[in-house]
């Protein structure tokens, strides 16, 4: 999750040739164990602002952080990132501790199991747009100072997050209107087995630091400082069915918010079926679209065609699975600089340096010093 619909990038002239292709997968239907770390990873800027969210509560944060299982210093480095599932952790143990679903964002507190019967108020609609009134409905009972309003017409479904707080016109945190989208499109996304396209995103609030990180959350067509919140689907997806189920919905619910907190992803897909492909081999070995489509019994057409109705391309999958190997292999290992750069399939050191200080601001010897003073401090 990733986010607007693109066309497919040419493969990176500076990485290094597979050396061979994936072994093509037998028909048939399976369930391949899943990578726990397979659903990519969160900024550090997010787990801080729900960090906040509790302290402002009087909550501390280094028994949250133990339950995440998020290492404080690892947290403390710039550009610092954990797993999907470490940050489902830190949700669920804020929630528990607040009794509060919406972290003590709103006067009125979204009480611990408010998001399971949401998702069962929801699960008997017919189709999207009938899911989403549901969703609208059930959120106005349990939260008071924002409301969620659906508008949809020929162009676009628009989910609307008007503040309401009495008092005050000053717009919300972006974190605030990113839990309610988090929690209203991860549902919608589930019902319907798909993730939704993301148009544009509308926010009242000025734009955050971590702005890069929100438009892989949202989408790229995002605007700061605008006069009304809203966010704009898919004018189709309105009338997409409902295709879960109450047993379905158990296993949702057992894995949530994990399962969806970087934006849904079907299991099922095939990104997902890709991204399992990919993990299976060195990235100096990962193949071209071509031969990765061939492994799949699929054209590569056909391949790029679904990719697209994903809201992914097979190029954006391999960025972002090297970019997140880079960062653990800066943090955890000893491996110089080019040594990594050969292992994530780089022709040349230079060509790593530019990726990562596309992907994350600075240098990778400069991640890895901030890394090491982190460390050196923690230790103090």
């Amino acid at each position: 999750m990733r986010h607007l619909v693109t066309t497919p990038t040419p493969t990176n002239p500076h990485e290094r040739r597979p050396r061979s292709a994936v072994t093509p997968t037998p028909p048939g239907p399976r369930t391949p164990r899943r990578p726990a770390n397979e659903r990519g990873t969160i900024a550090g800027d997010f787990v801080e602002e729900a960090l906040q969210c509790a302290e402002r509560r009087g909550v501390a944060r280094a028994g949250l952080l133990e339950r995440a299982g998020i290492n404080p210093a690892t947290l403390a480095a710039p550009l610092a990132r954990v797993s999907a599932a470490q940050y489902g952790r830190l949700w669920s143990a804020i929630a528990d501790v607040l009794d509060d679903e919406f972290f003590g964002q709103d006067s009125h507190p979204m009480r611990r199991g408010s998001f399971t019967l949401l998702c069962h108020a929801a699960l008997g609609s017919r189709d999207a747009g009938q899911a989403l009134t549901r969703i609208a409905g059930f959120l106005r009972l349990v939260l008071d100072d924002l409301r969620c309003e659906i508008d949809t017409d020929t162009t676009r479904v628009r989910i609307r997050l008007v503040d309401t707080a009495s008092g005050t016109l000053a717009p919300r945190p972006m974190f605030a209107y990113a839990t309610a989208f988090i929690m209203i499109y991860g549902l919608l996304c589930w019902l319907v087995g798909r993730r939704i396209p993301v148009l544009a995103a509308h926010l009242r609030c000025p734009e955050p630091a971590a702005s890069d990180e929100y438009r892989l959350m949202f989408c790229d067509a995002m605007f700061f400082d605008q006069p009304a919140s809203y966010v704009d689907l898919a004018p189709d997806c309105a009338t997409w069915p409902v295709v879960q189920t109450a047993g379905t919905l158990k296993v949702f619910l057992r894995e949530a918010p994990a399962n969806f907190i970087v934006k849904y992803r079907n299991p099922d897909s095939l990104a997902a079926r890709i991204r399992r492909k990919l993990r299976q081999a060195p990235p100096v070995d990962w193949p071209d679209s071509e031969a990765m489509a061939a492994a799949l019994n699929m054209a590569e057409a056909t391949l790029r065609r679904r990719l697209k109705q994903e809201g992914a391309t097979y190029q954006s999958i391999r960025d972002a699975l090297r970019r997140d190997l880079a960062i653990a292999r800066l943090a955890d290992t000893t491996q110089t600089i080019a040594e990594i750069a050969h292992a994530l399939g780089f022709a040349e050191p230079s060509a790593f340096h530019r990726a990562f200080r596309k992907w994350t601001g600075v240098r990778p010897t400069a991640y890895r010093g901030m890394r090491a003073d982190v460390s050196s401090d923690a230790d103090a």
